[in-house]
């Protein structure tokens, strides 16, 4: 099957420059509205990924994304959101970008197309086959990660990518291919646009779900959240006295700040 590559295709829409600024808002919140319904198609698939990310971290596995440009920038967002969000140390759930840190900030585009580098950054993090790897790259092409992929399979490694493009050559070394083709950008080829949001609400799909399933959420709530300032110090509070019922603002906030977190306090107070 020959591989074509949708999220190189030219927009539907022409003569952009000639909109209104109202006309590219509608245009451009038009194909973001079709991104959630090729997502809820992917749902059977994603689950499968999470069930197997759970299962491996239940065992002490650990969460590895790896990506390039904006592909890249959001697997670092997602991970670096877990360990406040949920609790979990900050080696749980890991973010590798082609170019490091600094590609964080800065376009350092030509990182990607090694393909020996994305293997070499993760072998720094001992990365075993108790671990899972999932591999961003809208294009389904990226050098740096398709690498990265390759080996991690001939190693023994759960893979999964998520990608914007049918049949893309790293779909062929993930073990579940997650391919999110949402069509042609706004903007041509700018896959920051619908490529990048299917990515970013993929992505909170998984870690959301794995942490819950992990026990991180409790009813609704994030009763492992680190408490970092003082508006989390606040909503900790508030928890802690809806699910305990201590009406007391001062012993309910001296708890949260002794134990650590919403959970340890309720489990510390018997509650």
């Amino acid at each position: 099957m020959s591989f074509i590559r949708t999220t190189e295709m030219p927009s539907v829409y022409r003569h952009l420059e000639k909109m209104s600024i109202e006309e590219l808002l509608n245009h451009i919140n038009d194909e973001d509205a079709s991104i959630a319904a090729v997502i809820r198609g992917l749902v059977p698939r994603i689950a499968g990924l999470v069930d197997a990310a759970a299962s491996h971290m239940e065992q002490g596995g650990r969460l590895f994304y790896i990506g390039a440009g904006t592909s890249g920038r959001l697997g670092v967002l997602d991970a670096s959101e877990c360990p406040p969000t949920y609790g979990v140390p900050d080696d749980v759930v890991i973010g590798i970008m082609a170019g490091g840190d600094e590609a964080l900030r800065f376009g350092i585009e030509d990182a990607e197309d090694s393909h020996e580098q994305g293997w070499l950054d993760l072998e720094k993090y001992n990365i075993s086959n108790q671990d899972i790897l999932i591999g961003i790259a809208a294009s389904g092409t990226t050098p740096y990660v398709l690498g990265a992929l390759k080996k991690a399979q001939e190693q023994g490694i759960l893979t999964a990518c998520i990608v914007c493009n049918a049949d893309s050559p790293i779909a062929e070394y993930a073990d579940f291919p997650i391919e999110a083709v949402v069509g042609p950008e706004f903007v041509t080829g700018s896959t920051r646009m619908k490529s990048g949001t299917a990515q970013k609400l993929i992505l909170n799909m998984i870690s959301t779900t794995v942490m819950i399933r992990l026990g991180k959420v409790q009813d609704n709530r994030m009763v492992n959240m680190q408490i970092s300032n003082e508006k989390l110090v606040e909503r900790g509070v508030k928890m802690l006295m809806e699910k305990t019922g201590i009406t007391d603002y001062a012993q309910a906030k001296a708890s949260l700040l002794k134990y650590g977190n919403v959970k340890n306090a309720m489990e510390k107070l018997k509650m």
